[in-house]
Parts: structure tokens; sequence; C-alpha cells
């Protein structure tokens, strides 16, 4: 029986990092990417089953180029989990364009660009899973989000509107909603994060999620993301007020 094969970006860090650990110690072969080659090598070195290829999901014919060799070594592939993102707070309390073109090209179209990459592909196979990794701030407008947040919010519409149109090709298009997870990203927060839970943690989460369920959204610590999604459904008036209050937005 041939083993599953798994697609990664953002793989050098992180939950993606956690993830590929995860899935390497279930028997699967398992295909990192991110720009970082030495942060690749590390956790190729480590484990046999992860294979390192370096992708910038910025460059849409490299997304092509490198889903081709993944394809040619492994043969087939399974799932693909697409994580790749950014964020500097610092330049997320004002309205700084340069920046919100940045986030955007990284977080939503560098996405857009590798789920092109495997479009035709899982099409024809009839079969498989493509992870779109969102945030929780991707449910409603949260103070000093100017770029992450609505790029979030972008991959939220494009993930449900991607689900119809794989859906009819037997393929399952999941979103991975994660709350605060201890990474470097997060580390350059500089305020105290509710329920902050560690990499292999959102690991175990998404594997079961992704292996085991078959739900459309995988988000996680519950006792966050559903008192989010309950206050997302809140008049904007009553939201505003309390997000406005727990954040102390005013502050800089």
């Amino acid at each position: 029986m041939n083993k599953k094969t798994i697609w990664i970006t953002g793989g050098s860090t992180g939950i993606g990092k956690a993830l590929a650990i995860k899935f390497s110690s279930k028997g699967w072969n398992v295909a990192v990417s991110a720009r970082r080659v030495e942060l690749l090598n590390e956790v190729c070195d480590q484990y046999e089953n992860i294979t390192a290829f370096p992708l910038d999901v910025t460059d849409k014919q490299s997304c092509f180029e490198v889903f081709n060799k993944i394809k040619n070594k492994f043969n087939d592939i399974d799932i693909c989990f697409f994580s790749t993102g950014t964020w500097n707070p610092k330049k997320e309390k004002d309205i700084d364009v340069e920046q919100m073109e940045e986030v955007f090209k990284i977080n939503f179209f560098g996405t857009v660009n590798t789920i092109k990459a495997v479009e035709q592909h899982f099409k024809n196979r009839k079969n498989g899973v493509i992870t779109i990794v969102s945030s929780i701030a991707g449910y409603r407008g949260l103070p000093n989000s100017t770029g992450y947040g609505p790029s979030k919010s972008a991959l939220n519409n494009l993930a449900e509107s991607l689900y119809f149109d794989f859906k009819r090709s037997n393929v399952r298009v999941c979103l991975v909603s994660p709350g605060f997870i201890k990474t470097p990203m997060t580390d350059k927060n500089d305020f105290k994060m509710p329920f902050l839970k560690t990499p292999e943690y959102a690991a175990d989460q998404i594997y079961d999620g992704l292996v085991n369920k078959k739900s459309f959204e995988i988000h996680f610590p519950k006792a966050l993301t559903i008192t989010l999604k309950v206050l997302s459904f809140l008049p904007s008036w009553l939201y505003f007020n309390l997000i406005g209050r727990l954040t102390k937005y005013q502050k800089k």
C-alpha cells in the first residue's frame, strides 16, 4: 500500500512545522515548503519522511513548478495544507497601504497561487483535501488589524466559494481557524493572548480534523472560537462596544 502524501506551505516554523512532524509520525510522506531553506533543511534532517521543496508563494510560476516536483517524487498528493502568512503589528495600527498590499500579496494571493497550482490535479483526481489556513481575526473586524484581519476574512470567503466549486469534483475544501498559537508570528504581539496554545496542540487538532472528521471548518481552542463566533452575530453597536472594552482599542 502506497503511503499518503501531504503538502504543507509555511512548513518551516510554527503550526506548519508542527503539523509536518505530526503527519510524519503517522507515516505520511510530507512535502514542506517555505522561503527559508535553512529552516526547512533543519526539519528534514530530523525526520526522514519530510522533504523540503523551497517556495515563495508570491511567485505564481514557482508554485506550479514545486507542485510538479512533489507530484513527480511521490506520484500523488492527498492533502494540501496552505498556511503561508505574515503579520507586522507595528504597521497595523495605521493605514499603511504598502504594508496592506504586502500582507494581501502573501496571505491571500499567495494562498490563491498555490490553490491554482493544484486545482486541475484535484479536479481530475476527484478526491483529496485542499486546506486553507485563516485565523480568528477573519471572523470580524478587530482593532489594530488593518491588513492582517481583512486578508484572513478574504480567505474565509474564498474557502466558502471554493467549497462549492470543488465539491462537484468530490474534493473537500477545509478552512482552519486557529486562535492564539505560540509561534514566531504571535511572538510579535504586545498584548496578553487569551487561551494561548502550543503549535503541537494546533497540530493535534488539525490532524484530527483533516483525517478523522469531515467538517468544513477546524477551529480551536473552542473556548475562544465559539465565543468569537457568538460575538460575530451581535449587532454592530454592541460588538464595537464589547470589543472596544476588551481590547482597550483607544490605547496605541
